[in-house]
C-alpha cells in the first residue's frame, strides 16, 4: 500500500505589527499640529516688516523698572528699542546684549547730539558719524540700532569672538577692550526689561 508523501509545513508570512488605532491617531495628530506651527512661523518670517532705519522710529509702552543697577529712565527705556531692533532683524539674544552693551560703552545709553575728537561728526546711541546714515537716524535709537545691526550681521565667525571685540569690530573702537566693563550690566538689563514685559511700538517716522 502506498503513502502520501508527508506534506511541509507552510512556511508562515510574518504578520506586520499591528498600531492600534488610538495611538496611530495620536501621532497624526502631533504630526499634524508641528506641521501647521511651521507653516505659521514661515509665514511669519516672510510676512513681517523689515526695519527700515530711515522710515521708521519706535517709543516704549508699559511700565519699565525705576533702575537696573546705575541705568534708569530714558537709558532703559533706549536699551529697550536697542533689543527689539536687534529681534526685529532675527538676531541671537547674543547679538542683542553686544548691541545694548555697545550702546552702554559709546554713549551711556543716551541718544547725544556731539562726538569727540576722534570723531567729532559722531551722533547718537552709538555715536555713529556721518557714513552711517543721516544724522535724524543716527539720532533715532531704533534707526541707529538697525545701522548697528546690520553691520554686526555681516561679520562671520562673530560667535567665536569674545563680545567685546565683536563691538571694535562694527564700532573701530581704539581699545578692543573698551566694551568688556559692559557685558555683565547688559545682561542685567536685558533680563530685567524682559521681565518687565514691556512693550516697544515700531511706527513710521513723522
Amino acid at each position: 500500500m502506498s503513502t502520501s508523501p508527508a506534506r511541509r509545513p507552510s512556511a508562515r508570512r510574518p504578520v506586520a505589527e499591528r498600531v492600534p488605532r488610538a495611538a496611530s491617531d495620536g501621532r497624526g495628530i502631533v504630526l499634524g499640529a508641528i506641521g501647521l506651527l511651521l507653516v505659521v512661523v514661515l509665514a511669519w518670517i516672510i510676512t513681517r516688516p523689515t526695519p527700515d532705519p530711515v522710515a521708521q522710529t519706535a517709543h516704549v509702552e508699559g511700565t519699565l523698572p525705576q533702575a537696573v543697577g546705575e541705568w534708569s529712565g530714558r537709558q532703559l527705556a533706549n536699551a529697550a528699542i536697542v533689543m527689539h531692533a536687534g529681534r526685529d532683524l532675527g538676531l541671537s539674544e547674543r547679538d542683542v546684549r553686544i548691541g545694548v552693551m555697545t550702546a552702554m560703552g559709546e554713549s551711556s545709553l543716551r541718544v547725544v547730539d556731539y562726538g569727540d575728537e576722534a570723531g567729532p561728526d559722531s551722533r547718537g546711541l552709538f555715536q555713529q558719524r556721518t557714513g552711517w546714515g543721516d544724522y535724524e537716524v543716527r539720532m533715532d535709537a531704533y534707526g541707529s540700532a538697525v545701522l548697528f545691526y546690520r553691520a554686526l550681521a555681516k561679520l562671520d565667525g562673530r560667535e567665536g569672538l569674545a563680545p567685546t571685540r565683536v563691538a571694535h569690530a562694527v564700532q573701530i573702537n581704539r581699545d578692543p577692550e573698551h566694551y568688556a566693563r559692559w557685558w555683565g550690566d547688559a545682561g542685567d538689563v536685558v533680563a530685567a526689561i524682559d521681565r518687565a514685559g514691556v512693550e516697544v511700538v515700531v511706527e513710521p517716522r513723522v
